[in-house]
């Protein structure tokens, strides 16, 4: 044959010898086009096998080069671009040269003439013979019913072949097998080939053989205890089992309501029907072990004294007098009752005022275990009831869990962060937290997981949060509230002396001894480096501190540190935060309102400026929507007075008004600033300057009323660290200043009023005017 030129489908995993008749599926756009052409020009199609299957336009560095001479007998379009191609294989080539790569292989081939010594060839076709007849009797993959070869009456080379294309050979040995020229060669690797593929078809049929007959024995022994547990329940002797006779004498030990003896019971009985190694086996075993890990009958002993429970509150926390106050009335009531079915507490406060410690503390007076459990950021009503067991991976909720690790049915538990909690799909947990925190309920509560009810009834519950507006109000109807507010000035040196520094020298090995502190430099330390309604930054720049005299100590440099109003400068560097901000000369349009926020009270510039323009109001600073009716509130009083304050009768048609609050990128909401706004309003159209340091809290309404506002301590202790030295109130919160300490109220200037009228006559009519 000369050489001749042919379309040509690279192959991928597969291989075609001659004289068989195989299916391809053909998907690439190249393999297409070429067979199309083949069948067009009712030629023929060369089939070359592919090095690298990875490789999805093969060039012709990757095509081997012997392929197979092929006959297209049958084209089959499918849906997605593919075709079914039925071909068989008809003679072996050379393939010499690739003509074209685009946009089909196109390859220049010649005839492979075999070598055929039939002297050679016989004897070793009567071994490949009985190694094929071998290969079929322990081969359950492939079918040759259908395939009758006669060893005496076939052409050896077909016969040969025919037996190659019907074995599963990887590519590799298919390749080698299509390479050979010379038949005795053909044969003998072909041989090689059977031998190894019936020692694994061996190898498999042991492995087989292994697997039935332990799934045999398995079933024999299940089949054998199955009647073993009949027989011992007929005999009242069902305790074969040395693991269920050991949960029948835990359970036996335990004083159970009888609905949880016999939940329980029922799971011993199903465990001695299911055999060793079953999975289910598995998930009732890890159930059984939580049930006798639960401390059902535990309670630990305490005797509360009112006494030592006021010294460890005292000890352990400066100031707070009314929540200490409150929580001694609490326990007293415990001692009486020995009945926890008063309200939970919950505290509530900024970050940093000793929430957590508190709670710390209440456990220790009440001889108590603790147990806490962040609340932040859980989804999952499974959190808190637990998982069905009918889920893998499945345990308890956070409430059994704690009380397997304590030990004990009586602890202090503490929900912390509750007003984090937030529900998706997978339900809401705040809707489980009203069962645990009702005294009425929780005696009987059922976990998921256990199924059975648990007493909760002796535990002591307490929570926190940083705000209550967002706790679901089922659930804060629950709670008594007691607000922990900031603290002063005083009582932040004190804690830090009492507590923050000796607790940062232990930590970081130094002694009190060698480093001193005096009131000025806690005082610097408070006012310049920290700005925050609790102790928690106060307690980093202390630790700050103590790191830098530490390393001083280690170097050599000094054995002793006194840290003063002068040296402080030194270890801390530059203050993060002046008193300047607000205590700036008068300024028109500019306003000082008290703000609350979850992190305890700050202050906030009202700016306010008008220009010409067609009494467009802009509202910027990231404002919510009851501050922006503040707004509008004050600038629709302001109309309705416009004869009051000499404002022009057209003032507003011929002027824009902006009101911005500055940290635009903060949000900001609630009704407080509404007095505040009207001021700002009132001096920018009258050009009024208002004093910087005099600051504002009251809710304005239409008719000019200022309503009563919340968070009024923590307002004023911001008031008082950040320079303001007279605010302007409602009247209505007047007996709120009476329960305040003296360090707030001897530092600031108050005044009452009951109508935006007297707010206006105190600050645009020349009394806070400076020269």
């Amino acid at each position: 044959m000369t050489a001749q030129v042919y379309p040509a489908v690279a192959l991928r995993g597969t291989a075609v010898f001659p004289f068989s008749v195989k299916t391809l599926d053909i998907g690439r756009k190249n393999s297409l086009i070429a067979v199309e052409q083949a069948v067009s020009e009712d030629s023929m199609v060369v089939l070359v096998g592919q090095r690298s299957s990875s490789q999805e336009y093969p060039q012709k560095e990757d095509l081997y080069d012997v392929g197979v001479l092929a006959r297209v007998r049958q084209v089959m379009r499918i849906p997605g671009g593919y075709s079914k191609v039925l071909v068989e294989g008809l003679e072996r080539v050379y393939i010499d040269e690739v003509i074209d790569i685009e946009p089909y292989i196109s390859l220049e081939v010649r005839e492979m003439e075999t070598i055929h010594d039939e002297e050679s060839v016989v004897p070793m076709l009567r071994v490949v013979d009985d190694l094929f007849m071998e290969y079929i009797s322990l081969s359950q993959n492939i079918h040759f019913q259908n395939l009758e070869l006669d060893i005496d009456n076939e052409d050896p080379e077909q016969w040969v072949d025919i037996i190659a294309g019907n074995i599963p050979f990887n590519m590799e040995k298919k390749q080698v097998l299509i390479e050979a020229a010379d038949l005795a060669e053909r044969i003998e690797m072909l041989s090689v080939y059977l031998q190894e593929e019936i020692e694994i078809q061996n190898i498999e049929k042991n492995i087989k053989k292994q697997v039935q007959n332990k799934m045999e024995k398995t079933q024999r022994e299940y089949f054998l205890r199955e009647q073993l547990s009949a027989i011992q329940t007929e005999l009242g002797q069902n305790d074969g089992d040395p693991e269920v006779s050991a949960y029948r004498k835990k359970l036996s030990e335990l004083n159970l309501t009888e609905e949880a003896h016999e939940k329980i019971s029922q799971e011993i009985n199903r465990l001695t029907k299911i055999p060793q190694g079953s999975p289910e086996r598995v998930v009732i075993d890890n159930y059984l072990e939580w049930c006798f890990t639960l401390p059902w009958n535990e309670l630990d002993e305490q005797e509360v004294n009112l006494n030592t429970a006021q010294e460890i509150l005292d000890a352990d926390h400066y100031g707070l007098e009314k929540v200490k106050e409150r929580i001694i009335e609490y326990i007293a009531v415990l001692k009486l009752t020995d009945s926890l079915k008063g309200p939970i507490i919950c505290l509530v406060g900024p970050p940093g005022v000793g929430k957590t410690s508190l709670a710390q503390s209440i456990a220790k007076a009440l001889g108590r275990k603790f147990v806490a459990s962040s609340l932040g950021g859980v989804r999952d009503e499974a959190e808190i009831r637990g998982h069905r067991r009918t889920y893998i991976g499945s345990m308890p909720g956070r409430i059994i869990q704690a009380l397997k690790r304590v030990k004990t049915r009586n602890p202090l538990f503490l929900f912390d962060e509750i007003d984090k909690m937030s529900s998706d799909f997978r339900g809401d947990p705040a809707s489980a937290m009203l069962e645990v925190l009702d005294p009425e309920q929780n005696a009987k509560f059922i976990d998921h997981f256990l199924d059975i009810p648990f007493d909760l009834s002796k535990i002591v519950f307490l929570t926190t949060a940083n705000a209550t507006h967002i706790i679901p109000r089922p659930l804060l109807d629950r709670m008594e509230v007691i607000n922990l507010s900031g603290y002063t000035e005083h009582e932040k040196i004190e804690i830090a002396k009492r507590h923050l520094i000796p607790k940062q020298l232990k930590a970081h090995g130094l002694k009190q001894s060698q480093v001193k502190f005096n009131d000025k430099a806690i005082a610097i330390m408070i006012n310049e480096y920290t700005r925050e309604a609790g102790v928690r930054n106060l307690e980093r720049a202390i630790a700050n501190l103590s790191r830098k005299v530490a390393r001083e100590v280690v170097a050599g440099d000094r054995k002793t540190a006194r840290i003063t109003e002068n040296t402080i400068y030194n270890y801390l560097g530059k203050p993060l935060f002046t008193q300047d901000e607000v205590a700036e000369s008068p300024q028109i349009g500019i306003a000082t309102a008290l703000a609350w926020t979850q992190v305890g009270g700050d202050t906030m510039p009202v700016e306010v400026v008008v220009s010409k323009g067609s009494g467009k109001l802009s509202l910027t600073g990231k404002l919510g929507d009851v501050m922006k009716e503040s707004a509008q509130t004050a600038i629709g009083y302001l109309r309705s007075k416009m004869d009051d304050y000499e404002i022009e009768e057209d003032y507003f048609q011929k002027h824009d008004i902006h009101i911005h609050v500055p940290q635009g990128a903060i949000p900001k909401d609630g009704p407080s600033a509404g007095i505040t706004i009207a001021v700002a309003i009132l001096s920018a159209i009258k050009k009024k300057p208002i004093k910087q340091t005099l600051g504002f809290t009251g809710e304005l309404t239409l008719s000019g009323r200022v309503l009563k506002i919340g968070g009024l301590k923590e307002k004023l202790l911001a008031a008082s660290r950040l320079g303001i030295t007279e605010v302007i109130i409602p009247e209505q919160n007047m007996s709120d200043i009476s329960e305040m300490s003296k360090q707030i109220t001897e530092k600031i200037e108050f005044n009452y009023v009951k109508h935006i009228e007297e707010v206006f006559r105190k600050v645009l009519t020349g009394e806070n005017d400076e020269d």
